[in-house]
């Protein structure tokens, strides 16, 4: 899951020749720059046989409700099952991997909802599976398990059943509550729906003449213009368009918190915090942890802000200035083949086997690389379709920071190969909690490659430079953002209304605390106090701060891979080859980091205090 994007010299001459940039259609990008979605099935035609032939099978896997004490049973119920999904997993990829290439067509989103049902259907028909496991106790799934040799390969899936006892209901009542899955991620649906397709987005003309559009793309494109003026431009019209729809905005968070205020009632946890990190078996106190280590270091993120004024020449930083080059001149451009290879090339790190793999991924069009009208906005990786590999969606407009995020959606997709090749199915999935450690770790080989690989001074202070700002847009905007969350949901909690008036007021207080508003060190303006309403993360329950949490992983892992610390890589490539086959905690220990406790951040701000002596080195105040 994740951000950014890549492109250049295609992007670069529409922008030559046209005064208005808009983006192209889906028609006008080379085939060899888009994702192959016929490897997974040929038409939608044979997607929809197959999306029937496992409708077909659901009364299959019910009539197992009843009889899972029975011996031989469970593992005839349990592989059953496994198949069943997994080509549930693929007809339900495809169905997205669709709709997102244009949000715009209605037969792909047609396509997108059927498999919604499907799923909403399977885990309808299979929602008795776990309570009735757990009503035999203990004892007697252990025995069933002895009984069947196949099934010990899933002791740890049977273990997590067994943990989840106390918040398992009974067979019909989560037949119930599986049922109530679609109206649960209504928020959600409405939201991307919104901003993808039917947000009225702004346009602006820049100092040049320019006339630009800023959709989702454009905003990320010229909101790091080097031109000030555009750049206070392009912020007042994006968030003034956003904060005339503050309501509605609000109306779709509060619809998908309403859904996570029911699951956390009815399967009777203490929070909704409690409630989404329970299945990682991460406890509350990390995601607390997280929140004070950050504030107890608002001193180093207000550091570097210092320095990024001082860099830019400005007499004041304001909000609208994060995102724009640290140092002027340096306008570095890529095409999608310099990204791939530059990316191959930093991954070296990790040995032959894994970058062989990642170069075939970018031959045979794992990929979809390019922004297009209707595209689905931001990045992500998918490893859904276990029997084939992984898929990227990407919108690449050929600055550094596309580069670096082909580098971290290839973490991603890396990770899910290795876990889908290692492990078998229904173990393969990894958890979210360490889902952005080889991601973030991809991203901090890439800056030391190209650190290494630069001899010119403002180059290199330009890729210090970003990679101080990768630290404060993932690490501290992220628990940031996490923080809003969790107090979002500690309103609702209360019975307090989630207003888009409410939710702008608490996202302004927080952004000015961390940006040191009050002290001086950044401007924050009343008008970002929208920028909530941009964030789809928001819909995931309880996500961004992984974010943080997997940066701080990932840094300690690629010191310790990059000083060649013996057994540093092998450790790091079993845990992406591991899965789900032990939980998130225990697997990151196993590769050298213990997130329970605040040694990984700490450490995570001496290499941030590093980097900033380093800057300071090449240019003294």
């Amino acid at each position: 899951m994740r951000k950014n994007t890549l492109l250049a010299g295609l992007l670069l001459a529409t922008i030559a020749t046209s005064p208005l940039v808009a983006a192209r259609e889906r028609r006008e990008v080379p085939k060899g720059l888009t994702w192959d979605l016929e490897q997974i099935y040929a038409s939608a035609e044979a997607w929809q046989a197959a999306r029937q032939k496992v409708a077909g099978r659901l009364p299959e896997l019910s009539a197992f409700q009843g009889h899972l004490g029975e011996p031989g049973i469970l593992w005839t119920a349990f592989s059953k099952l496994l198949e069943v999904r997994k080509e549930l997993e693929k007809v339900n990829a495809y169905a997205y991997f669709l709709a997102d290439q244009d949000t715009r067509d209605s037969k792909h989103a047609e396509m997108r909802s059927q498999a919604q049902q499907l799923m909403i259907d399977f885990e309808a028909a299979t929602a008795y599976f776990r309570p009735e496991l757990l009503a035999l106790g203990e004892t007697r799934v252990k025995s069933l398990i002895a009984l069947e040799p196949k099934l010990g390969v899933y002791q740890a899936v049977f273990d997590d059943i067994l943990r989840n006892a106390p918040h398992t209901l009974s067979s019909g009542e989560e037949k119930l509550v599986a049922q109530a899955g679609e109206i649960q991620d209504s928020g959600q649906a409405v939201h991307s729906v919104f901003t993808d397709a039917e947000l009225p987005y702004p346009e602006v003309q820049l100092a040049n003449g320019q006339k630009v559009r800023l959709d989702a793309a454009g905003y990320t494109k010229y909101r790091a213009d080097s031109n000030r003026a555009n750049r206070i431009k392009v912020f007042k019209a994006f968030w003034s368009r956003y904060n005339e729809f503050r309501r509605t905005l609000a109306a779709t968070l509060y619809a998908q918190v309403k859904g996570h205020l029911y699951d956390k009632a009815v399967h009777k946890y203490a929070s909704c915090l409690e409630a989404a990190l329970f299945p990682n078996n991460v406890p509350p106190q990390v995601y607390q942890q997280l929140l004070k280590d950050v504030h107890a270091n608002l001193p180093t993120l207000h550091r570097y802000l210092k320095l990024r004024r001082r860099l830019m020449g400005l007499k004041q930083l304001g909000y609208e200035d994060l995102y724009a080059p640290i140092i002027q001149g340096v306008d570095l451009k890529y095409t999608p083949e310099q990204a791939m290879k530059l990316t191959l090339e930093a991954a070296a790190p990790l040995g032959e086997d894994y970058t062989k793999t990642l170069a075939d991924a970018y031959q045979n069009r794992w990929v979809d690389f390019l922004p297009s009208t209707g595209k689905r906005s931001g990045a992500y990786s998918s490893g859904d379709v276990y029997d084939l590999h992984p898929y990227q969606l990407l919108n690449f407009n050929g600055n550094y920071e596309d580069v670096s995020t082909l580098g971290h959606e290839s973490g991603h997709s890396m990770h899910s190969y290795l876990s889908n090749k290692n492990q078998p199915y229904g173990l393969n999935s990894y958890p979210i909690f360490v889902a952005e450690v080889a991601s973030t770790l991809n991203e901090n080989l890439l800056f030391h490659y190209m650190l290494e690989h630069t001899q010119d001074k403002k180059v290199k202070l330009s890729l210090l430079g970003s990679y101080l700002e990768n630290m404060r847009a993932t690490l501290f905007r992220q628990t940031l953002l996490a923080e809003f969350e969790l107090k979002v949901h500690e309103m609702a909690e209360q019975g307090q209304p989630l207003s888009g008036d409410n939710l702008n007021a608490l996202y302004l207080k927080l952004l000015r605390e961390y940006y040191g508003h009050d002290q001086g060190v950044c401007r924050v303006d009343d008008l970002y106090a929208i920028e909530w309403g941009y964030i789809p993360h928001f819909f995931y329950n309880f996500y961004v701060f992984q974010y943080a949490t997997s940066q701080v992983a990932s840094t300690s892992i690629a010191k310790a891979i990059l000083a060649g610390q013996p057994g540093a890589r092998e450790a790091y490539l079993k845990m992406l080859s591991s899965g789900s086959s032990d939980y998130p905690l225990t697997l990151l220990q196993k590769a050298g980091v213990d997130m329970t406790t605040s040694q990984p951040f700490s450490a995570a701000m001496a290499e941030m205090n590093h980097i900033m002596d380093e800057i300071e080195k090449l240019s003294p105040p």
